[in-house]
């Protein structure tokens, strides 16, 4: 299948009295701004301020319900289990959870279900292991929604289930003593796309607000600020991939600071290992370098390591653990690759099919979802990877904009035993019998709901500037609508007609460029895009970021190109 063409989508230009009414911000932030629909002077200057975290946990559904169960199980000394997912967003709100639960007097354990051994979320041996070593409650963190089985078993054995989770809502809720997620229907929470630890977050401070209100008798000093847990949910927030605007936004930014300035002997440590500085770590840290080590140990072994990383003391011990995690990820992306090549040799069908399944007995389970991420990302299309077992299958599918592949899913759940997930990505486990029909059967959804669709990328430009504009100046001054991340992305720039004085390929297929106005050089490099040398001429048409990196302590201006062509013709050529 070949690799599509993107479409760039040119913004639409500010007008001479939206810039005249700003004259204290860049011209280059106006019009980003501008182009992402704040288009008056006041939604420009609110932004820019930032907001402040004013939310009211108790807005969220059923929370009172939650705190007070939970405040009668630190009284009566039950016992806790905090029950969470083996990705970052679980690990960090298991630890934010934990944390706050022990600092109010709790019994409280973790749990995280081992992906090799056990199904996402709960499950019924976890459940009846829990219950025997004297647990009376079971406090889920990103996950539990769609465990309407697995809820009435575990309650079936006498335990109380609290369940906290953010993801999609099932026609079928589970009879749980309470559900906290803010997309339930007729919930009065403000903001929908909380990831995880950002939920449990929300669950802390309402613990936390209503032990310093309301003291326990017996209790002693609350020494927990809930503020010290940020870090914990900007780290859960950026590598889940929650879209980093409104209130997503403002917590990470908060967490980001609190990173920075003190960070955890763990975080510290896997900085350490990725060549990080604390004082530099933004989103794009998070994402490419601390978010990929935490989520490769649940990955290829078990996520207590990371676990373990996040709640320790213990400087020497972190380290050790952060050097391990650093070996877990170097053998995850080796397998991301030969499975990605293995995937995209298996699957050789024209650019007419809309979705791209794969199933093999030895795509390892642990990795289905990352290969599906690099082939939705190459070709453009859902892609779903199945690792074939004799007893069951487990597969991940990622998807584009135009297909919500949970509701896909849905259409198929007749033919599986599980499923859950978000618009853009899901897991699911079916019986290998099934296999043949579920493949067609969700090849005929997915046909009927892109039929007549155009597939191809589309690039959102921001701003089309000259290659010139594109300096310290305008770096430090886009800079102040960071953090970006997923809703919210780094600034894409357009400069047409660049001369292209240098272009070779280094690395695992990346294009490392230099490219100039005419006076001034620009280094330059495109991720992946080395199959672009082959027909690069001497001018293009240049989409990038600009990007601040720091080497050996010392800031580089540098183009990260997201995308090359020909110089086009005319400068006022736009696609919509």
């Amino acid at each position: 299948m070949p690799i599509p063409s993107k479409r760039w989508r040119l913004p639409q230009q500010a007008p001479a009295s939206f810039h005249d009414a700003l004259p204290e911000v860049n011209p280059l932030v106006r019009q980003v701004l501008f182009a992402r629909g704040f288009t008056t002077p006041e939604a420009v200057r609110s932004y820019l301020a930032g907001e402040t975290d004013r939310a009211n946990p108790f807005d969220l559904p059923q929370m009172s319900a939650l705190v007070a169960r939970l405040r009668q199980a630190i009284r009566q000394r039950e016992e806790i289990a905090v029950y969470g997912d083996y990705d970052a967003d679980g690990i960090t709100g298991l630890v934010v959870l934990i944390s706050t639960l022990r600092a109010l007097g709790a019994r409280a354990r973790p749990y995280i279900p081992h992906r090799m051994t056990e199904e996402y979320g709960l499950n019924r041996q976890a459940l009846a292991q829990l219950r025997k070593q004297g647990v009376r409650v079971v406090l889920t963190v990103d996950c539990g929604i769609r465990s309407v089985d697995e809820v009435a078993y575990g309650r079936s054995l006498g335990l109380d289930i609290l369940i906290t989770d953010h993801h999609s809502i099932p026609e079928a809720l589970p009879e749980a003593n309470a559900l906290v997620n803010p997309k339930l229907p007729g919930s009065r929470y403000p903001f929908a796309d909380l990831a995880g630890v950002g939920v449990a977050y929300r669950v802390a401070q309402a613990l936390l607000r209503v032990a310093r209100r309301v003291p326990e008798p017996r209790a002693g000093a609350v020494e927990l600020e809930e503020e010290s847990l940020l870090d914990l949910v900007a780290l859960g927030t950026v590598t889940d991939l929650a879209p980093l605007v409104g209130e997503n936004r403002t917590l990470v930014r908060e967490g980001l600071a609190r990173l920075n300035a003190s960070p955890r002997p763990g975080i510290r440590a896997l900085l350490e290992v990725s060549g990080l500085a604390p004082g530099h770590v933004d989103a794009e840290e998070i994402a490419f370098g601390l978010g990929p080590r935490l989520n490769a140990a649940g990955r290829l072994d078990t996520a207590l390591r990371a676990y373990e990383l996040l709640t320790t003391t213990d400087m020497d011990r972190a380290l050790e653990l952060a050097a391990e995690l650093n070996e877990i990820n170097s053998e995850r992306q080796r397998l991301t690759e030969e499975l990605f090549q293995r995937a995209r040799e298996c699957w050789q069908v024209g650019p007419e099919e809309p979705l791209i399944f794969v199933a093999a007995p030895d795509f390892h389970k642990g990795i289905v979802g990352l290969v599906a991420s690099r082939l939705t990302e190459t070709f453009y299309r859902p892609s779903v990877v199945i690792e074939v077992e004799d007893s069951h299958c487990r597969g991940s599918a990622r998807s584009i904009p135009e297909l919500n592949i949970t509701q896909a899913l849905g259409e198929c759940a007749h033919l599986l035993e599980r499923f859950g997930g978000h618009a853009m990505a899901a897991g699911f486990s079916l019986a290998p019998a099934n296999l043949p029909d579920f493949q067609q059967r969700l090849l005929e959804v997915v046909r009927h709901r892109l039929d007549g669709l155009d597939l191809a990328p589309t690039l959102d430009v921001d701003a089309v500037c000259s290659l010139t504009h594109a300096d310290w100046q305008a770096a430090r001054a886009l800079a102040q609508l960071r953090p970006f991340g997923q809703g919210h992305p780094t600034p894409t720039l357009v400069s047409r007609g660049v001369l292209v004085r240098d272009a070779r390929v280094v690395g695992q297929g990346h294009l490392r460029l230099t490219v100039s106005d005419g006076r001034i050089v620009w280094d330059a490099m495109a991720f992946r895009q080395a199959e672009a040398l082959a027909g690069l001429p001497p001018r293009v048409d240049l989409a990038y970021n600009l990007e601040i990196h720091h080497w050996n302590g010392e800031p580089r201006l540098r183009l990260i190109v997201r995308d090359v062509r020909p110089a086009s013709s005319s400068a006022d050529q736009q696609e919509r």
